[in-house]
């Protein structure tokens, strides 16, 4: 079982904020303890035969981290937070911290930056924004939140567990807006999408990925990425997963244990989807997407047809992150906090590096030939392959 499904077993939520109905939570219930203690054992990895080189370049402590979280990439700098409430900026070329700030209550989301500014929001549904290392205004949400703030045109966007979308002015932190789609009652309380596309604010809505008017909220364009399935609620769950990968005007998501596809953000249209399972965020880039499923299966397929590359079970059962690409490697962190490095060409290992021994469960980034990783318990490091 992957990270993200462990965690999304704990993180069904009702739209109106209520509990789970007892006959859906013993259905839950149910599924989730086939992945407790005497679910199966992954089998031993493969020796490498020709180890590629990756050079630790800096390590930093930032604290332990068990809520929803994207790290910030603006230029070379990587912006992070801990589950206490403390955030961070750091040089990634030399691992200097820049500022840190903590905004005084522990975390459900975060981080949103632009380089001048960031945004959380506290267990509390406080959305906090920072500027230059200090806090610059709160605002109170009354919803949950588990996607990171975008911030964009000077404005701040968020999305919250109940799929509502809110607006605040990113200076003086006015409500601009709000706009909630009528959807479905069960929510998944796991990192959604919320991103930009030239002038398009483009959010997930349910399995559904929409394009609204970031003046006004004005739907623009809906595209249905998934199809829900199942017998009961939860196992219908197909909320997109974020972050999307984008290429040029191609964004990719994964629909919650029911698909990965590409929609065209500029004309509003399916460019493709295909019927997979997995809960966790799929990584690449313009030419390949990577992602793993429920059983931590891998797959890659090319960005623009949805044609499978290859697939590999070497890293079954392993609680995978989502993926990183990096020059000619595709990286996944797992449970045990070990980096997995592959051929991006045919799913190959190339190489092993243990962090810290605790979960790689933040997605990695990378900035420009450095791999960026941050693991459960709040070692943010920068590595390199040589």
């Amino acid at each position: 079982m992957t990270t993200a499904r462990r965690q999304a077993c704990g993180r069904l939520v009702r739209r109106a904020g209520g509990p789970i109905a007892v006959a859906t939570l013993l259905v839950m219930t149910s599924a989730c303890s086939l992945f407790g203690p005497d679910r199966p054992k992954p089998k031993p990895l493969e020796p490498i035969a020709a180890p590629m080189g990756v050079q630790q370049l800096w390590r930093q402590s930032v604290g332990k981290v068990d809520f929803p979280q994207a790290m910030a990439v603006h230029g070379d700098t990587v912006t992070v937070a801990s589950s206490d409430g403390s955030v961070l900026a750091v040089e990634v070329q030399s691992g200097r911290e820049v500022w840190r700030v903590n905004v005084g209550g522990p975390l459900s989301a975060g981080v949103g930056g632009d380089g001048r500014t960031a945004a959380v929001v506290t267990r509390d549904g406080v959305l906090v924004v920072i500027e230059n290392g200090a806090v610059k205004w709160r605002k109170t949400l009354g919803v949950r939140v588990s996607t990171p703030p975008l911030i964009a045109g000077d404005r701040v966007f968020v999305l919250a567990v109940d799929r509502s979308v809110q607006a605040f002015d990113g200076q003086t932190g006015q409500k601009l807006w709000q706009y909630l789609r009528p959807g479905d009652p069960l929510a998944l309380s796991q990192t959604g999408v919320v991103a930009a596309y030239r002038n398009t604010l483009v959010v997930g809505q349910g399995p559904r990925l929409a394009g609204l008017d970031p003046a006004q909220a004005a739907p623009r364009w809906e595209v249905q990425v998934g199809s829900p399935r199942g017998a009961n609620e939860i196992e219908r769950l197909a909320d997109l997963v974020g972050p999307p990968v984008r290429a040029a005007e191609t964004m990719c998501v994964r629909s919650f244990q029911a698909a990965v596809g590409c929609v065209d953000v500029e004309r509003g249209t399916l460019r493709w989807s295909k019927a997979v399972g997995g809960t966790g965020p799929i990584g690449g880039d313009a030419d390949q997407l990577f992602g793993a499923d429920g059983s931590d299966r891998l797959s890659a397929w090319r960005t623009a047809s949805g044609d499978v590359d290859w697939t590999s079970e070497a890293l079954a059962l392993r609680s995978l992150s989502g993926p990183a690409v990096i020059g000619a490697s595709v990286v996944f962190g797992d449970r045990d906090g070990t980096l997995h490095w592959l051929s991006r060409a045919k799913g190959e290992a190339q190489a092993r590096t243990l962090t810290d021994g605790s979960a790689v469960q933040v997605q990695p980034v990378v900035v420009g030939k450095t791999l960026i990783v941050l693991t459960r318990n709040g070692s943010l490091i920068a590595l390199r392959p040589s």
